[in-house]
């Protein structure tokens, strides 16, 4: 993040616009902010999924320990359950929702989808989530298209990919066909 001026112990990060956004308490696990890479091949555009939890106050807790995502808000009925909240990972953001009506995939006995999630430094966050007890489903590796990354499952089943752009490469580089309209 190019002309980022870090405050208050790597809890919000202040642009040179004025700007102030929540950001991953990245200090814990002794990561700095710095302007990411591009890589042709893995664009990073903006989506905000929505992941079910049986419990959100567990998962809020268990991805703030170990993937050091920081909680935005929380929301329900006055004097309910929580019934959802939006967490910051790095510079994305991730709803959390309570899985009514719908299966976990702890529950379904396997995954169904990976979310990836970029960060400045993947091999301190592949430490520190080892540390913290998680499963690691693929350890650390460098892929053919240029991403340095790992997988890993969460509390309730969940899937993903954290992932740092080590190479930029196109993706004719390493052996993938590009659609006719997406050539440039």
């Amino acid at each position: 993040m190019v002309g980022a001026r870090v405050l208050e112990r790597f809890k919000c990060v202040k642009f040179e616009n004025g700007v102030v956004e929540k950001a991953a308490q990245i200090a814990e696990i002794g990561l700095e902010w710095r302007a990411m890479m591009k890589n042709r091949s893995v664009p990073t555009d903006t989506v905000l999924p929505h992941v079910m939890y049986a419990c959100i106050p567990d998962a809020l807790s268990w991805l703030e320990r170990v993937f050091g995502f920081v909680e935005h808000y929380r929301y329900g009925e006055p004097r309910g359950p929580i019934s959802g909240a939006q967490v910051y990972a790095g510079k994305a953001c991730i709803q959390l929702s309570r899985a009514r009506g719908f299966k976990i995939p702890a529950q379904l006995g396997h995954g169904t989808q990976y979310l990836t999630v970029f960060v400045d430094d993947v091999d301190a966050h592949y430490e520190h989530t080892r540390e913290e007890g998680a499963r690691i489903v693929e350890a650390l590796n460098e892929t053919v298209y240029g991403e340095r990354q790992y997988a890993v499952e969460d509390l309730e089943g969940h899937r993903w990919l954290f992932s740092q752009h080590a190479r930029d490469l196109s993706p004719e580089d390493w052996g993938a066909a590009l659609a006719a309209k997406a050539k440039r």
